[in-house]
């Protein structure tokens, strides 16, 4: 009885670490996509206009295609994270 007891409580702090880390994982995610898409592309876009990308200023870019392909990139580095991050944890479904 004190064995499962004791398997049942490793089990519960495994799954507290994992899903604190993924929380940690899906927070800089958004932090990162957040100063991307709103950071650049509006508050900071004064600042950015003298850096010239494709014909318009840089952040002009980053509204219009820096956030998208942020946000793209951002999905598959969190898919290769979670992948790794599930095998760490023995969560994986292989």
């Amino acid at each position: 009885m004190a064995d499962h007891a004791t398997n049942t409580a490793a089990q519960a702090e495994a799954g507290r670490s994992y899903w604190q880390a993924n929380l940690r994982l899906i927070i800089i995610c958004l932090v990162i996509w957040a100063l991307c898409s709103f950071g650049f592309g509006i508050l900071l876009r004064p600042m950015l206009s003298g850096i010239a990308v494709g014909g318009s200023d840089l952040g002009f870019w980053f509204a219009q295609q820096g956030s998208i392909l942020v946000f793209l990139a951002l999905i598959f580095f969190y898919a290769w994270r979670m992948n790794k991050l599930d095998r760490e944890y023995g969560v994986d479904e292989e």
